[in-house]
């Protein structure tokens, strides 16, 4: 029986979900944000890495789960956000601007 390989790239489109996918590794991301987030413009004075955490987690895994553009997912991010964001002491408006940044670190890049 052969064995199939789950990185085969067949279309297009899996071209794209794969490269995406090697991209988002969830712990350099984390890493990224960690080590950065205090420079970001989204970030409020009096706020600490644990705050913000769970919403570039969203804004991260989100790109890869629902891909299109912020605005057609925002409302399901909106919802995660909700589930997970534990004792973060961020309103949904900050919540939403960390979101969108890792969301938009995540896009792939043209080449």
């Amino acid at each position: 029986m052969p064995h199939h390989d789950p990185r085969t790239v067949e279309t297009e489109e899996d071209e794209r979900d794969l490269a995406l996918a090697m991209h988002l590794d969830v712990r350099v991301q984390d890493a990224h944000w960690h080590s950065t987030y205090a420079s970001e413009t989204c970030v409020r004075p009096g706020f600490d890495y644990e705050d913000y955490a769970p919403a570039f987690c969203v804004g991260t895994i989100g790109r890869l789960q629902y891909g299109g553009s912020y605005e057609d997912a925002e409302k399901s991010l909106f919802a995660n956000w909700e589930r997970i964001k534990g004792d973060s002491r961020l309103e949904i408006d900050d919540a939403r601007l960390a979101m969108r940044a890792a969301w938009q670190r995540t896009q792939p890049q043209a080449t």
